[in-house]
């Protein structure tokens, strides 16, 4: 492993600090891009204007003539946690802005697979439905939105995913991504979508003389969903993401949230007074994924969709205990995927540039996350399958993948289908993170597919893992003050949370768990706690370490501690 410092425009430091940000903040927001002071304006009046996102206009017709006639309006949702609060946004926003009859329904994972199909379609015809919205889903779903039109229905897809060949003939179409969106933020999560498609829609009923600029209702109270949704989905934090999630974040720290927010804060065992998008990522995101994943996603919107406080608390504690038997599952199937990732490669030797995992009784709904850890571990493209257990799916494996930097797996998918046609049944994603369906006889094929295109993409300067970091922490700055700041800002996915890097000498380490080395560090001269979790191998007396920084309260006092990121050994 390899430890860097980013870089830290000098010029940038010295316009932040001039502009009164704090001097370790400037340095941090400069080594990530920030170049003046309104960038960091999270104000709601700086997010970018409507009219530069394509469609929203003509959805807010859309939905507004439907609401002036009372149709049935109803969302189709994604099983995932943006999916959710991007379907418990629409539900809550159309009733706030007046919609009278507004449903929605989920899939399921294993019966369903991903998106609009055409069985999704006559299902929703069933619940009455005139018109069908979806979030976080739609674009790759022209067979389905066919079949929704033929059945009557108006269409309106609203969606984040990179489209594929064929665009759907919906209605209306709002993705950031699609052909001729000029909207900045390529990276909005679905649930960031919606919510903008929401914000078009009271505007034109403003148009329409239904409410005032006095008199509107203040869908502001929507942005702990959003906020909750994006970090989940780990999209990039550009600005306007990052805007979103700080006012969504300050609102949950006020207690102004839905119930089912502050329940799940409950049930997770953390302080919705001090939110922080960690809490959105690794706490609450599980829980409403893990219903996704071994269950129903209905309970995780359920819970996000009622004002009942009883409800609420009572939907959270499920949800606990969903992410705890995921959790148990998911262990299980780490450890397997392991050991046959291992028999790729002899010991001491250098694993290949992609692994690929089948496991037949391996959960569906637990294949993503056991492709992430099995990632983690090796530093390398992973895709886990399992068997199908859709009726009359049984010969289709589903496969889930993760990736490394300079590896950008729909791409990859993307070439495997040219390449090799009839190999992929589906397939969609992300750059990090995304799914296929093969036939059960093309496993081999997929694999020396994989495995060819990642010989080709990477070299050793990206299969040898790097961690890079903010250089080292000037003691003065080793104080609990400022753990509590830094936690107050809004790190994530292309905004990474500090992380800083330096030699120090070991004092001393132990095992605790079994799986994680508690350490006492001598840092800058003064002694401070450290923990590695989920590494067990002793380092030496003096190390180059990788850091972030936290902080324990023991006997009533709180003390800084180092989270250990990596060392260069």
């Amino acid at each position: 492993m390899k430890i860097f410092t980013r870089d830290m425009p000098p010029r940038q430091i010295w316009a932040l600090e001039q502009a009164g940000i704090h001097p370790l903040l400037a340095r941090l927001y400069a080594a990530r891009g920030v170049k003046n002071v309104d960038e960091l304006d999270d104000g709601l009046g700086r997010l970018l204007p409507l009219n530069s996102l394509l469609g929203a206009d003509q959805a807010a017709v859309l939905l507004a003539d439907a609401m002036a006639q009372s149709l049935h309006l109803c969302i189709v949702a994604d099983y995932d946690c943006d999916g959710a609060t991007a379907c418990a946004v629409a539900v809550r926003g159309l009733k706030l802005l007046g919609a009278q009859q507004v449903s929605y329904l989920v899939p399921d994972r294993v019966i369903d697979g991903y998106g609009l199909t055409p069985t999704i379609a006559d299902r929703v015809k069933q619940l009455g439905a005139d018109v069908l919205i979806t979030v976080d889903n739609g674009i790759a779903s022209a067979e389905g939105v066919d079949h929704a039109k033929n059945l009557g229905m108006q269409v309106l897809i609203t969606d984040h995913h990179l489209p594929v060949a064929v665009i759907p003939a919906a209605d209306v179409i709002v993705n950031p991504n699609q052909l001729g969106c000029t909207f900045e933020s390529k990276s909005m999560a679905g649930v960031g979508v919606m919510f903008y498609v929401l914000l078009a829609l009271r505007a034109e009923l403003r148009k329409r003389g239904i409410f005032t600029a006095a008199n509107q209702p203040k869908l502001d109270t929507l942005l702990p969903l959003v906020a909750l949704g994006t970090v989940a989905d780990v999209v990039r934090l550009d600005a306007n993401n990052r805007r979103l999630v700080a006012q969504g974040l300050k609102r949950v720290r006020t207690g102004a949230m839905p119930a089912g927010i502050a329940s799940l804060f409950t049930a997770a065992g953390r302080n919705a007074a001090h939110a922080t998008t960690f809490d959105f990522g690794f706490a609450l995101g599980p829980r409403i994924n893990a219903a996704g994943r071994l269950s129903d996603m209905t309970l995780g919107i359920e819970c996000l969709i009622t004002n009942d406080p009883a409800r609420a608390d009572e939907l959270a504690r499920t949800l606990d205990s969903i992410n705890r038997e995921r959790r148990q599952i998911e262990g299980h199937m780490r450890d397997q995927a392991l050991e046959i990732a291992e028999t790729l490669f002899e010991e001491g030797e250098q694993p290949p540039p992609a692994i690929c995992v089948f496991d037949p009784d391996f959960h569906e709904g637990v294949v993503g996350i056991v492709a992430a850890r099995v990632k983690d571990k090796l530093h390398r493209p992973t895709f886990v399958f399992t068997a199908s257990t859709a009726p009359g799916k049984e010969h289709e494996l589903k496969g889930s993948g993760r990736s490394i930097p300079g590896f950008h797996l729909r791409d990859a998918l993307d070439l495997i289908a040219k390449r090799y046609p009839g190999v992929l049944l589906r397939f969609g994603g992300h750059a990090m993170a995304a799914g296929c369906t093969i036939a059960e006889e093309y496993l081999d094929t997929f694999e020396q597919s994989l495995m060819e295109i990642a010989t080709e993409w990477l070299d050793s300067s990206t299969l040898n893992r790097t961690i890079e970091t903010d250089g080292p922490l000037a003691p003065e700055y080793r104080r609990v003050d400022l753990v509590d700041t830094l936690h107050k800002e809004v790190w994530g996915q292309g905004f990474s949370a500090p992380t800083f890097s330096e030699e120090v000498e070991v004092l001393s380490q132990r095992l605790v768990g079994e799986k994680h080395l508690s350490l006492k560090l001598k840092h800058q001269g003064q002694p401070v706690d450290g923990i590695w979790f989920g590494h067990t191998d002793p380092l030496p007396a003096r190390v180059k370490i990788a850091f972030r920084l936290d902080a324990e309260e023991w006997n009533g006092v709180r003390r800084v501690k180092f989270m250990i990121e990596g060392a260069e050994v």
